[in-house]
């Protein structure tokens, strides 16, 4: 099993990064580099769920399809329903508080379990990879929201 942390603070405000976080229109593929169109489905929308397969290029073609909540102001939470690694119940979850002056805190949870080979592998590298590339990826897309809302 793969339990990765991440937390980073950005000058974005907490509307942003939930708006960032839900949005599923082709705008998705501009701020998630780790997003790739081939795996890329919405499945259903609500107005605070989705349900999306998404998915990357690593070890072959790695996909999920998750169900994302945002009902609780503040935190989107996405359980995996189904996926080609990871066994259904996995799990991600952003929680965006504000912070004094400004901007916003992001904290970056998920644990996956795994549910085949594949899912072995990923899991022990990320085990100990995870925080480093998942903080690397989360920061590129704060800074592109950041860069998106800067005047030109």
């Amino acid at each position: 099993m793969a339990h990765v942390v991440t937390d980073l603070d950005t000058t974005a405000s907490p509307e942003r990064v939930i708006n960032a976080l839900t949005d599923f229109s082709s705008r998705r593929f501009e701020l998630w580099p780790n997003v790739d169109r081939t795996y890329f489905k919405l499945e259903s929308s609500g107005e605070t769920s989705a349900e999306v397969t998404e998915g990357s290029g690593v070890l072959g073609g790695v996909w999920e399809r998750g169900r994302y909540d945002w009902s609780r102001p503040g935190t989107v939470r996405i359980e995996v329903k189904d996926s080609n690694a990871f066994a259904p119940g996995s799990w991600w979850m952003y929680e965006v508080t504000p912070r004094p002056g400004g901007g916003s805190h992001v904290h970056m949870e998920f644990n996956r379990r795994p549910r085949n080979l594949k899912g072995y592998i990923l899991s022990g590298l990320l085990s100990v990879a995870g925080p480093k590339i998942y903080g690397k990826q989360l920061s590129e897309t704060l800074r592109r929201l950041e860069r998106a809302a800067s005047p030109s």
